[in-house]
């Protein structure tokens, strides 16, 4: 009896607290995401057909190969395209990477705008030829347009026409342009070292990663300036399994491909990773909370009392909510024996991890090892760094990017982000404590899918607003 009246009790309490969630959901406010993107065909066709001259140069980077020579040819073309930027700012080129130095009234807080020249490689069959940079309905065809060409685009011209104005900045500005960011290469850390040796800590590094996504999850309609406040580590990791080989015709138990498999299974099932609500996470879902249906505004809205349950649920419910919470381990690449009729003397498997904070590069990794010596397998890491130390968003930097966005797009609701993919900003956390990655254009479903895959394009109509973002950062960076 007494344990009835402690189920009781505890089930009253449980209602009780929805029941106060409840209310103070049907209390707050819903809110809708009205921003659209201003359309100015004059502006737009103008900067559409410097991007397509940017796009039709062709810069696919090569692990392990600079490249220089390509990338010169490359920085022709913006040469071309930018001659007040070339002729007033400092240039300075490493390996073909690209810094460029427009000397401000001070330089206590020093900006620096950067994205990348390199794109990945164009396979499959296009709409469109992947370097012919087409305009049609609208739109810009070809790799880089969305992935960052669009960006560097824009801050340069948005530097050219404050130039053309004869506008001298408040505070120094650096154009920052690598030129292996899609291979991990070492372009970005030989600018940072450039930097560094000149002794300049910036104030504000604004990169790539968030973007004006459309409709960011499922159910939260309409437009949002997502800033990417924390950027996850990456590793890759060789898992092998070895025997003496042997003919296929009487296999044993265990061959190597055998316990490669059994790994993956277990990996699959029963994950070491934890899932956890890191306070970026929070903060994206609290933000998102007001623009959802009901379902969504009780959950995110109160995640004093709902974060445990969606903990356990989100990860189960989409592999991108699982991204958000935990370490996430996708086996990518195989490798077995070179005959049909063969067992492999070395079977071996890829694995890359994206890193989240609460367990990071030792910890995940140490996980991957423990399991795989249950199967009688060796792990080495090929490349792996962890995550990044997260921008707070209550700093007076990351509070300038907010009030930039709200002044250039009005109405659209900021949202920090937490990204699941690598940018070159990493390298500039070792000199910057604000490193935000926000690309000011629009990006919806298709056009997250063009990005590394086939027929990338991007909007005429997120240019303007791209450039005035920039032109407006600069200016109230004061």
């Amino acid at each position: 009896m007494i344990a009835l009246y402690i189920a009781l009790g505890i089930l009253g309490v449980l209602l009780l607290l929805i029941l106060i969630a409840v209310i103070r959901t049907l209390l707050t406010p819903k809110k809708t995401s009205v921003w659209e993107p201003e359309r100015d065909p004059a502006r737009e066709r103008a900067y559409a057909e410097t991007l397509a001259k940017m796009v039709r140069y062709e810069t696919v980077s090569k692990k392990g190969e600079t490249q220089r020579e390509k990338f010169l040819g490359f920085h022709a073309i913006l040469a071309e395209l930018f001659p007040l930027v070339h002729r007033n700012l400092e240039k300075i080129e490493i390996d073909g990477s690209l810094l460029f130095h427009w000397k401000g009234k001070a330089s206590d807080r020093p900006l620096v705008l950067m994205g990348h020249q390199d794109v990945v490689p164009a396979e499959g069959r296009w709409e469109h030829p992947p370097f012919s940079g087409d305009i049609e309905n609208g739109r810009i065809w070809g790799r880089g347009s969305a992935d960052t060409k669009c960006s560097v685009m824009a801050f340069f011209q948005a530097v050219e026409e404050l130039l053309k104005d004869g506008y001298v900045p408040e505070q120094d500005v650096w154009l920052s342009a690598s030129n292996t960011e899609e291979v991990g290469g070492d372009g970005c850390p030989k600018l940072v070292a450039e930097l560094n040796r000149r002794g300049v800590k910036p104030y504000l590094v604004n990169d790539e990663g968030g973007s004006i996504v459309t409709e960011p999850m499922s159910g939260i309609k309409g437009n949002y300036a997502m800033i990417g406040v924390l950027e996850k580590g990456q590793g890759n990791l060789l898992i092998s399994a070895k025997s003496n080989g042997g003919h296929s015709s009487y296999p044993p138990k265990n061959s190597p491909i055998v316990r490669l498999s059994k790994f993956v299974t277990e990996l699959s099932k029963h994950s070491p990773m934890r899932a956890a609500m890191n306070r970026q996470a929070k903060e994206m879902f609290e933000a998102m909370a007001p623009y959802g249906p009901f379902y969504l505004r009780l959950l995110f809205g109160n995640l004093w009392l709902f974060k445990p349950l969606l903990v356990k649920l989100m990860p189960s419910i989409s592999p991108q909510a699982a991204a958000l919470l935990k370490t996430t381990v996708a086996p990518t690449m195989q490798t077995g024996s070179d005959g049909c009729n063969v067992l492999p003397q070395e079977a071996t498997l890829t694995l890359n991890l994206r890193y989240i904070p609460h367990q990071g590069m030792g910890e995940s990794n140490a996980a991957i090892e423990r399991l795989a010596k249950k199967y009688d397998l060796d792990v080495s890491i090929i490349d792996a760094y962890d995550f990044c130390e997260p921008v707070d968003t209550r700093t007076d930097a990351y509070k300038l990017v907010e009030q930039v966005i709200k002044e250039v797009f009005p109405n659209l609701p900021c949202i920090p982000y937490v990204m699941t993919g690598g940018t070159d900003a990493r390298h500039y956390q070792a000199i910057c404590s604000a490193c935000v990655r926000f690309s000011p254009v629009v990006y919806g479903p298709a056009q997250m899918k063009g990005m590394h895959g086939l027929n990338e394009y991007l909007d005429t109509y997120s240019l303007p607003g791209a450039v005035d973002y920039y032109k407006t950062l600069i200016d109230r960076n004061r």
